[in-house]
């Protein structure tokens, strides 16, 4: 068999083009549903994909069997839910959807080259099943990270799948596919089994940290829609509650991209604190390898845990023990316990040196040498403790680190925008007859000689070595992807001025006293131009595109009726 079933021949795309289009709505949120059952002979395996057409690789389906059953030394008894992310494999057609990710916040962007997988576990008792359990998995597999939203969906589809079973799945995704499509700045109703789930859909336009009001729609809706406050956004408190005074340690860690392991008693507990650390560098993107839930099955466990050569930049949640003996060559591991309480409050883990990791019953603790940067926020952690002795809502306690960490990223991150925003060329240097000025190259040195006057010091109380930080950021994978994100943007918005200036241009003007060749060529150019501009979705002036294709269309029409055709075909 074609290890990657088909990809690549051109029927094989054509026709999977075509069964996509049947499921367009549907695709644009989910890319399948699977359910992943327990077999005698087999061990996991995929008992349903639905729609029936979509095409996963065989490593595609043996990842997601893996990862949708917790391993046997979690004990998961019940319900449980968690996510994975696993790579796509080779071969695979890239998907680009460069409207939504221009449009939404960098965090939020449709993922290319991986899949989230969201699923609800059910392990119960059933003297019934040879085994005496019933084991069954449903799995949501999209490239959105809506961790709140699918996990939501999946409270109110999965306990009545598991009494219905396929023909109730066929509804579901049925209804999913009458959904609109994710569109950042909109807010929508979504219609599921009975019920109508209203969220917003963030854009990058949004006030970092700020809680947009839903636009309540007008319509009388039956029944009256669930409000979900965030798509998104994890409960970061109850995620952090045993290592809230090592939490400046863990966003430098995360910030710098180092290789960390989370090791948790619950995929659930693995998965939602490795997530809860990939979000808290918001604004800014995580662009390093993060696996909320990894097994030793999985297809890159021997990359990721050869001794040959350094660690990776990647997060991995685990909760296999077996884990500690592996990675005993990984510079930062967080072994989490159960929740314990020293009197109202949460016990803290400690920080402890790596070579007390050698046993299979390792104590809780952060096992890593890393030295912060930046000293501890100590009014943070007291005003956090504080709020656990006085009962206060872990949403009340998760909006205060979310605020606390927003401030933190934005500190570090406004000077490097500040600077880039420097490195622009001037608009007036924007001319329509000489190519488009290029972006001044980043020196970080010139960089770290403004932070005397433009530093984190202004916006932040934190104080530490916040040169040190910034110069190991600049050899981190978080750096080159940002810088690479922000030199992207800056070379559209030139490349829109350009198409400004030549619009304002007398175009007809110029081409008076030229020659056929040189007239050819501006053409040439200025198709090549608008082909880039839509392909590339480059936001200018109304009317700019339409009065450049009316002006070619008129110039064309000028020429000698032999070269005519020969540009029309072009």
């Amino acid at each position: 068999m074609d290890p990657l079933d088909g990809f690549g021949s051109p029927l094989r795309m054509e026709a999977a083009a075509d069964s996509r289009s049947a499921w367009a709505r549907f695709s644009s949120w989910l890319e399948c549903v699977c359910v992943v059952t327990f077999d005698l002979e087999l061990g996991q395996a995929i008992e349903l994909v639905y729609p029936q057409d979509v095409k996963l690789t065989d490593k595609e389906k043996s990842s997601i069997c893996y990862l949708s059953f917790p391993d046997s030394y979690s004990g998961c008894l019940g319900d449980t839910q968690f996510t994975f992310r696993l790579r796509q494999s080779v071969g695979r057609q890239c998907f680009r959807d460069d409207v939504y990710n221009r449009d939404a916040p960098v965090t939020l962007q449709r993922e290319t080259a991986h899949f989230f997988g969201y699923v609800y576990f059910r392990q119960v008792k059933d003297v019934s099943m040879k085994r005496g359990y019933f084991q069954k998995s449903l799995v949501l597999v999209s490239r959105l990270p809506y961790t709140h939203l699918f996990h939501s969906l999946l409270q109110t589809i999965a306990p009545e799948f598991f009494e219905k079973l396929e023909p109730f799945l066929e509804a579901v995704c049925n209804e999913i596919d009458q959904w609109p499509p994710p569109t950042p700045g909109q807010t929508l109703n979504l219609p599921v089994v009975g019920s109508v789930l209203q969220i917003r859909i963030p854009s990058k336009t949004d006030k970092p940290g700020g809680s947009p009001v839903m636009q309540i729609t007008k319509e009388n809706l039956l029944p009256a829609p669930t409000l979900l406050p965030t798509i998104h956004e994890l409960d970061l408190f109850k995620c952090f509650q045993s290592v809230l005074i090592h939490l400046q340690m863990l966003w430098e860690l995360t910030l710098l991209g180092e290789p960390l392991v989370i090791m948790a008693p619950s995929p659930t507990g693995c998965s939602e604190t490795v997530l809860a650390l990939v979000s808290s560098i918001s604004p800014l993107k995580f662009c390093c390898d993060f696996r909320p839930y990894f097994t030793i099955h999985d297809c890159e466990f021997r990359e990721y845990t050869t001794r040959t050569q350094a660690p990776p930049n990647v997060v991995l949640g685990v909760t296999n023990p077996f884990f500690i003996k592996t990675f005993q060559n990984w510079p930062h591991i967080v072994r989490l316990g159960e929740i314990k309480m020293a009197g109202d409050l949460p016990k803290q883990v400690k920080v402890k040196k790596l070579s007390k990791l050698k046993t299979l019953d390792t104590k809780p603790g952060i096992y890593t040498a890393y030295k912060t940067f930046l000293h501890k926020d100590k009014i943070l952690i007291k005003r956090l403790l504080k709020g656990i002795q006085r009962k206060r809502p872990s949403e009340a306690q998760s909006a205060i680190l979310r605020r606390h960490l927003l401030e933190l990223t934005q500190s570090f991150i406004i000077p490097l925008e500040r600077y880039m925003a420097s490195l622009m060329p001037l608009q007036r240097s924007v001319t329509p007859w000489k190519t488009p000025p290029q972006v001044r190259p980043f020196s970080q040195e010139e960089f770290i000689s403004t932070l005397d006057h433009t530093g984190p010091q202004l916006t932040s109380m934190l104080r530490g070595d916040w040169m040190g930080l910034y110069r190991k950021f600049f050899r981190s994978p978080n750096f080159d992807g940002w810088y690479r994100q922000r030199h992207r943007e800056m070379m559209q918005k030139l490349e829109s001025l350009h198409l400004e200036s030549i619009s304002d241009a007398d175009l007809l003007g110029w081409t008076k006293d030229k020659s056929e060749v040189e007239i050819v060529d501006l053409i040439l150019k200025l198709r090549e131009k608008l082909i880039k501009a839509r392909r590339q979705h480059l936001q200018v002036k109304d009317g700019v595109l339409d009065k450049l294709d009316a002006f070619i269309n008129s110039i064309v029409g000028s020429l000698p009726k032999d070269l005519q055709p020969v540009l029309n075909t072009r």
